[in-house]
């Protein structure tokens, strides 16, 4: 069914569906997240025939959710790359993975714990390249999650927030995982000196908007960027677990240990302990590091 066959000419989500309301669509879109480009990326990411493949990455251009990037003359070659209409599809895909997570997966509960397809889906990460994802640090400058003079100790969180802010979802001590995410942030700030020292860096990643984290910023006085992936840009391009409180999208704890090539070297997930989880990454960098 294409668009203009819908005869919901009001509704959104009806317009929605008429361009990526198929699978093979919707899965192009996460591909083109994770950093896939090419068509025979797509071909073998996805199974798909060439002929459906083009049909689809047609449709898509034509409407305004890729667009094609010539790389080659001779032969004509192009890539595909999400446009800002695309981008804007990424909070949809974190939500039906979300649903998928809880509700298909799994029996209906909240939590932001990792469930064990969240866990095969983070410990999958160990040896791939981290796609080039530009974020929104709290004091407005913007941070990529791959450093390629140092290491990168890279860790994503539910959320922080300082005291007397409007933060924190009613409730939100009652979901499973959510507790530590300010022990964490600080005991980053204690090692930071030494991890600087082993050559690596130290970034935080939640969905917190840029003002919630510069508070939390100031508050615990951290000496490392915290960044805010509000737009699902980051998890998306990683595929990372999420769960869902407070009408908002929030990132299961998940440390991702980032070498300055870009290729994830190693993953720390579950994160059970905030503290020593710290200490973990510490002795990874040095010795990990020691071997690069």
């Amino acid at each position: 069914m294409r668009r203009e066959d819908l005869t919901d000419s009001s509704c959104g989500i009806a317009q929605s569906l008429g361009i990526v309301g198929d699978w093979q669509s919707l899965l192009i879109v996460r591909e083109a997240a994770a950093g896939v480009t090419r068509f025979e990326g797509f071909a073998r990411e996805l199974g798909l025939s060439r002929r459906a493949l083009t049909e689809r990455l047609g449709s898509l251009v034509e409407h305004g959710v890729l667009e094609r990037v010539p790389y080659s003359a001779r032969p004509p070659r192009h890539d595909y790359r999400l446009t800002a209409s695309g981008e804007g599809l990424l909070p949809v895909l974190l939500a039906l993975q979300e649903w998928g997570t809880r509700f298909v997966m799994g029996d209906g509960t909240l939590s932001g714990a990792l469930g064990e397809g969240d866990l095969a889906r983070a410990r999958s990460l160990e040896g791939t390249r981290v796609p080039d994802v530009a974020l929104t640090a709290y004091d407005g400058s913007t941070v990529r999650l791959v450093d390629p003079d140092r290491w990168t100790a890279l860790f994503f969180f539910p959320g922080a927030y300082a005291p007397g802010t409007h933060g924190y979802p009613p409730r939100w001590s009652e979901v499973p995982g959510t507790a530590g995410c300010t022990l964490e942030c600080v005991s980053y700030g204690r090692r930071h000196a030494e991890l600087a020292a082993a050559g690596a860096r130290v970034v935080g990643v939640s969905t917190q908007h840029p003002e919630q984290l510069a508070a939390f910023v100031a508050h615990a006085d951290l000496p490392y960027l915290l960044a805010s992936d509000q737009d699902g840009l980051a998890a998306s391009a990683l595929r990372l677990p999420v769960f869902r409180a407070g009408g908002a999208d929030r990132l299961k704890r998940v440390t991702l240990l980032v070498d300055d090539e870009g290729v994830v070297r190693h993953v720390q997930a579950p994160v059970t302990d905030p503290a020593q989880s710290v200490d973990d990454v510490l002795a990874l960098v040095r010795e990990l590091g020691a071997r690069s």
